[in-house]
């Protein structure tokens, strides 16, 4: 397991950088970044299980393990989905945490990954530009 974190200062309040990460229209948007067309289905409830789908019909899915409003949400990746059939996967502590710290002129948003090596030059060609797109909709939408 490879263990990754990103970081970006958004001059927002933790309530407006959660809606945007969180809510189904913003979501589709900052996500562009890994792969265009991407949406969920689920809850983000504490212990249930969430999709993450392209528009293949492809994807992963994750429980939640920790949904602290405002401040921290973490999943537990289970397995890939192949034309909406999930398969589990041996990945063990494959975690994915954003972690929301409220500053004095916003919120610095920090990403907390744990991954099969393999995964790992993915996130980190991808993550930035999502958490650039996440900082331009947190600043700029009503």
């Amino acid at each position: 397991m490879q263990k990754l974190f990103f970081e970006i200062q958004i001059d927002a309040p933790p309530e407006k950088v959660w809606d945007v990460l969180w809510s189904d229209i913003t979501y589709r948007q900052w996500t562009t970044a890994f792969t265009e067309g991407s949406f969920y289905l689920g809850s983000f409830e504490e212990g249930s299980i969430i999709k993450f789908f392209d528009p293949n019909n492809n994807g992963m899915y994750s429980r939640i393990e920790k949904n602290i409003p405002h401040k921290e949400m973490k999943f537990l990746h289970l397995g890939e989905i192949y034309d909406g059939v999930e398969q589990e996967q041996a990945w063990g502590e494959a975690t994915e945490a954003y972690i929301l710290q409220e500053t004095e002129t916003g919120t610095i948003l920090k990403i907390e990954i744990n991954t099969p090596e393999e995964f790992q030059s993915f996130f980190e060609e991808k993550f930035p530009t999502a958490l650039g797109i996440v900082k331009n909709l947190s600043e700029n939408q009503l």
